[in-house]
């Protein structure tokens, strides 16, 4: 069997796009049952990867959308167990990465987090408020169990930072596009070039690049700017969330479809990272 490691690395290799597509969902949003249906529409969509968000209750790197989503599925009743049960429904299909918040994984154990998000079959693991150098056991116990430590950087990291991140990252390095947090911005590209190039140069692995896209011109954007890979988070939840309201609204509380609504926004994302024929 292929580690984590290695199908992230399949995954940008064979996308076949300009860059790979990774979209992120907020497991538990609205339920942990529907946001396995919008994982397998992103999939169907042409996702190549999925960025999986875990609820919590003082997320530092989301802005007010994904904040947002959070709360209402911790509303619902999400927790930990549940989510990685989201992971192992949808690792089969395209490699899965957790986002979560570092009490998550230091709370229960590192050894004891990370054998059980191996065993769901995901493939690696994203910790935004975890400093480069404060990882203490969780680099070596993500190698040993195959999956990726997925770091990230930021326009204002330094070059030494930097350097020193991307020699650790594994599977891929996240270079968020923007100082501040995640959200939809109306112009960014002309910060993707730069960011990139220094990203690019730091390490070996491929280059993703989120945080602030939301459009499928700001993805092809990112692709030309050199970006191996395509984060694309807020416009999804923001996708489901004008859904609920609609269903809300009708009659008897029917109506609404979030799957569909995000399989339209992702496939419109990987027709601009597809090239012509």
């Amino acid at each position: 069997m292929s580690t984590g490691v290695e199908r992230i690395a399949e995954a940008f290799r064979a996308t076949g796009k300009r860059a790979a597509l990774m979209p992120y969902l907020m497991a538990g949003f609205p339920t942990l049952e529907e946001s396995v249906r919008i994982g397998e529409a992103c999939i169907q969509a042409g996702a190549d990867l999925i960025e999986l968000g875990v609820p919590y209750s003082d997320p530092l790197a989301d802005g007010p959308v994904i904040h947002a989503a959070g709360t209402r599925a911790l509303a619902a009743g999400a927790n930990m167990a549940g989510v990685l049960e989201v992971a192992r429904a949808l690792a089969g299909s395209v490699p899965v990465v957790l986002m979560c918040y570092a009490n998550m994984v230091f709370a229960p154990g590192v050894e004891a987090f990370v054998e059980r998000l191996e065993r769901t079959g995901a493939c690696g693991l994203i910790v935004p408020d975890l400093p480069l150098g404060e990882a203490g056991e969780l680099p070596d116990a993500c190698e040993a169990h195959g999956l990726a430590l997925v770091p990230l950087v930021a326009p204002t990291t330094t070059a030494a930072r930097m350097a020193a991140i991307g020699a650790s990252a594994r599977g891929f390095l996240y270079a968020v596009s923007v100082v501040g947090t995640t959200g939809e911005r109306d112009a960014l590209t002309e910060q993707f070039a730069d960011i990139v190039a220094r990203a690019k140069a730091s390490t070996e692995v491929p280059v993703a690049l989120g945080f602030g896209i939301g459009t499928p011109e700001q993805a092809r954007q990112a692709a030309e700017a050199g970006a191996d890979g395509v984060i694309v988070g807020t416009r999804l939840v923001r996708a489901v969330a004008e859904e609920l309201e609609i269903g809300e609204k009708a009659p008897a509380g029917g109506g609404g479809d979030p799957a569909g609504a995000v399989a339209a926004v992702v496939g419109e994302l990987a027709a601009a990272l597809t090239p012509a024929r």
